[in-house]
């Protein structure tokens, strides 16, 4: 079987979820996603087999090859940019994490009121203003979510953010709590903000601490990439 060690992978993360929710104080309920991306469909359906009911793919291809593979209940999350030309995918997505620009957002919004039903999606934030990261910075972001909150097709659901690799603890906590103000802009703005999308492999104990509802892990479960 595919990945054995997995269910104690899991219960250790847990575990380290759990008590980084107490150091933390801010008593969120933290949804795992398994980042399934360069792994078989064998990933998934292990995912799935452990009690993880959502996955995680940065390239819409490879999300959909694994689609049509698996027959497991999952929920798909798109967390990598997101390319304009390939939004008619998104309906098959439980949630986008990577809206990164307005001409993204346009488009999926097209793409929500054509299919009758909106787009649940996050806005990426780039805090460390990264420029190989797309995303607005917060000093761009109140005008945005003035912008979205007449879409009919999107639902903004909350923040996403990456850290950089090797960012100092002071530096990610900085910027987990900008993320967390990010959420804020976007809820005083009437959007149903509720998710921060932060923290992976290396640094979720810290996002978790900072108020993360949603982490993206995949080595930490699944082993090293090949």
């Amino acid at each position: 079987m595919p990945f054995p060690d997995l269910p104690d992978r899991l219960r250790e993360v847990r575990g380290r979820i759990e008590a980084a929710v107490k150091r933390g104080g801010h008593g969120q309920a933290v949804r795992i996603v398994a980042v399934t991306k360069t792994y078989g469909p064998d990933a998934v359906e292990a995912a799935s087999r452990a009690g993880v009911q959502d996955v995680g793919e940065n390239r819409v291809q490879e999300a959909v090859e694994k689609m049509d593979a698996v027959s497991v209940p999952v929920r798909w999350h798109l967390i990598g940019h997101l390319q304009r030309n390939k939004v008619k995918f998104l309906p098959r997505f439980h949630l986008l994490h990577s809206i990164d620009s307005s001409r993204l957002a346009d488009a999926a919004n097209d793409v929500g009121v054509e299919h009758g039903q909106p787009i649940a999606a996050l806005v990426q934030v780039n805090l460390a203003g990264e420029a190989t990261k797309g995303g607005f910075t917060l000093a761009e972001l109140p005008a945005e979510a003035q912008r979205l909150a007449g879409f009919r097709g999107l639902r903004v659901e909350g923040v996403m953010t990456m850290a950089p690799l090797d960012a100092a603890e002071g530096t990610l906590r900085q910027l987990f709590a900008g993320a967390r103000a990010g959420r804020d802009v976007l809820a005083r703005a009437g959007h149903p903000a509720t998710e921060l999308s932060m923290g992976m492999s290396n640094d979720f104990e810290i996002a978790v601490e900072e108020g993360a509802t949603c982490v993206r892990l995949g080595t930490v479960l699944f082993g090293a990439r090949s």
